[in-house]
């Protein structure tokens, strides 16, 4: 198993120390170093600053949305980032949801899955530098019955292939990733719950395609932060502002894929309660009403012996690489974090 890093969002706070936590990553050797954007900063920008940067470490999106951009566009995206790091780019794509897909982007959040297949199709097509057409639900390119004509890429990709993933949360979004995608990006995963959750729809996928796990490769986010174990709960309780925003907020009332997971890993009762007080406004609320055990089982916590010991429960789920989200509130914390990661993979056995 393989370590990452994820940097979440440019803007949160932390910028100033982001690029010297992608350094000693780095350094460290970790396999990929992932970027977010929502509505703030966009993810290409970030991954090119990070790779002109640094030296091997992997720069992936984590995700671009794909309401922001044409898939054209896209494709041209990842060919220079591929090109201007020396093929160290990975494409992680994600419809977004309905908030921001609508609110931001004025595009319609309908048919995701049939779309996010459309947008693979084309991106894939596109990087191969074949003259690009394609007659879809979505998107038909060219427009018929204009000036439009086909047109190549005309940059060329360090790769012939660069790997694509898909954020993808519910079951048949999971299970199209597995059949179309080269890995999943997944977040809140649970060890104990990720055959039920996860796996198994991907594999379902994958046999769909006429192919197994083998090459496929499955990378959750873990916030990482290290203390004594006796302090487990403290540690757990500065990540429940992040559960609760998540499970409470991110979505409708209707329509929170996140609060719809942690249904499915036992937290129905829980989890319709942080989204009442959330959505009603009572944010401090929403955070008390996450449980301890929702948190402690989708992070990383505690000695470095212990998160050695989660480590291996991920691994044995089928976990390829686990990429961190290391809390700290102060550069030297992250670093430490950081390094803490890299020895508990070792003294688990699995670096």
């Amino acid at each position: 198993m393989q370590l990452g890093i994820n940097l979440g969002y440019w803007g949160a706070g932390m910028d100033a120390d982001n690029l010297a936590v992608a350094q000693e990553a780095d350094r460290l050797g970790y396999a990929v170093c992932w970027a977010a954007e929502a509505y703030g900063s966009d993810a290409a920008t970030v991954l090119s600053w990070v790779a002109a940067q640094t030296e091997r470490i992997d720069v992936g999106s984590a995700i671009f949305q794909i309401p922001a951009r044409q898939p054209a566009m896209t494709a041209m995206t990842a060919a220079t980032l591929d090109s201007l790091s020396g093929g160290r780019f990975r494409l992680g794509l994600g419809v977004s949801g309905p908030q921001v897909s609508e609110g931001w982007y004025g595009v319609k959040f309908d048919k995701p899955l049939a779309r996010t297949r459309e947008y693979v199709e084309i991106v894939r097509k596109a990087m191969t530098r074949e003259r690009l057409t394609y007659e879809g639900q979505h998107w038909t390119l060219p427009l018929p019955g204009g000036p439009g004509k086909p047109i190549k890429l005309t940059v060329h990709p360090q790769r012939e292939h660069i790997p694509l993933y898909i954020a993808a949360i519910g079951p048949k979004n999971l299970e199209q990733t597995g059949e179309i995608a080269d890995g999943a990006l997944v977040i809140f995963p649970s060890a104990e719950h990720l055959e039920d959750t996860t796996i198994r729809h991907l594999r379902a996928g994958r046999e769909k395609a006429g192919k197994t796990m083998d090459g496929f490769d499955v990378c959750p986010t873990l916030p990482l932060a290290v203390g004594e174990d006796k302090d487990v709960t403290t540690l757990a309780d500065t990540f429940r502002p992040y559960t609760a925003l998540y499970v409470g907020g991110m979505g409708s009332a209707k329509q929170n894929f996140y609060n719809q997971l942690a249904q499915r890993m036992g937290f129905e009762a829980a989890a319709a309660e942080v989204q009442e007080k959330y959505l009603s406004g009572d944010k401090q609320g929403a955070a008390a009403a996450i449980p301890h055990e929702l948190i402690d089982k989708t992070t990383l916590l505690g000695s470095v012996d212990r998160i050695a010991d989660r480590m291996k429960e991920y691994a044995a789920a089928g976990v390829t690489t686990l990429s961190l989200a290391p809390a700290g509130f102060t550069l030297d914390e992250r670093i430490a974090s950081l390094r803490a990661g890299t020895e508990a993979l070792e003294r688990a056995g699995l670096a």
